[in-house]
């Protein structure tokens, strides 16, 4: 028996959410399943914290206890092969025995991208949130700033999950424009339930001129959930990575037909 964990990329538009729960398929039923039909044991995957039906990710870390002879490499093919369509493991390994997913975790970092046009494209709906209206740039950082340390940031919460304090650091938010989107990247140490999403409509609002930055701090201030912008939709948001204290999948992927990527001139 050992312990496994992986780094696991999911598109949320195929799921409702993370967490299993009875008649919906989510990302961990699916993990579970392929582990399932791959073993036929019954294995719990246990992620780094759940994530709402919509909802993206490109490094959701996960662990599990698995008694094969497969070695990780091998381990690692044979469940993406097994795994339902719309998840991917990225990378797997084998991990000591006292490592815990969410209780080792010490930080996350989530973007929200945004498309900015007059009209929108006739695709990727479920991956980007569209934006008609003209973004005043300056105005968000300088809102974001008044977001970014430690707060309480009950304002910025959603109910729905239990907390013990909503207290939380947010160690950075960037305003990242690009033509025609952009992405609004947030790194802290932990967030209470929809917290990305609040903060990422809240700082639309001030890109439209409907909130001003000294509103935003008054808000923070306030603790009242009201008085903040509207809950962006789940399809904008990704999870891009969690952070430990220890090296995770340091080691790099293995294949015996090398690494894939582009090679030569």
């Amino acid at each position: 028996m050992r312990n496994v964990r992986i780094l696991v990329a999911y598109d949320g538009s195929a799921f409702y959410g993370w967490q299993r729960q009875d008649g919906f398929e989510t990302v961990q039923e699916a993990i579970e399943e392929a582990l399932l039909a791959l073993t036929g044991e019954h294995i719990t995957v246990r992620g780094s914290g759940r994530t709402d039906t919509g909802v993206h990710a490109l490094g959701q870390v996960a662990h599990f206890h698995i008694e094969t002879r497969l070695n990780d490499n091998r381990l690692w093919h044979a469940l993406n092969a097994h795994l339902a369509s719309g998840a991917t493991i990225r990378r797997l390994e084998t991990c000591s025995d006292e490592f815990h997913s969410q209780y080792d975790a010490c930080g996350k970092r989530y973007v929200y991208l945004v498309r900015t046009h007059r009209y929108p494209l006739p695709f990727g709906k479920s991956f980007t949130h569209f934006v008609r209206d003209p973004l005043d740039l300056v105005a968000m950082r300088e809102a974001a700033t008044a977001l970014t340390g430690t707060h309480d940031f009950r304002a910025f919460s959603n109910s729905g999950s239990p907390r013990k304090t909503s207290v939380r650091r947010v160690n950075s938010i960037r305003i990242l424009p690009r033509r025609e989107s952009l992405a609004i990247v947030v790194s802290g140490a932990g967030f209470l339930y929809r917290m990305v999403r609040v903060i990422a409509g809240t700082l639309l609002e001030v890109g439209r001129g409907k909130l001003t930055p000294e509103e935003v701090r008054q808000i923070l201030e306030s603790k009242d959930r009201n008085l903040a912008g509207a809950t962006a939709p789940a399809e904008g948001l990704y999870l891009l990575s969690v952070r430990y204290r220890e090296p995770t999948f340091a080691n790099g992927p293995h294949d015996p037909r090398g690494i894939p990527g582009v090679f030569g001139n």
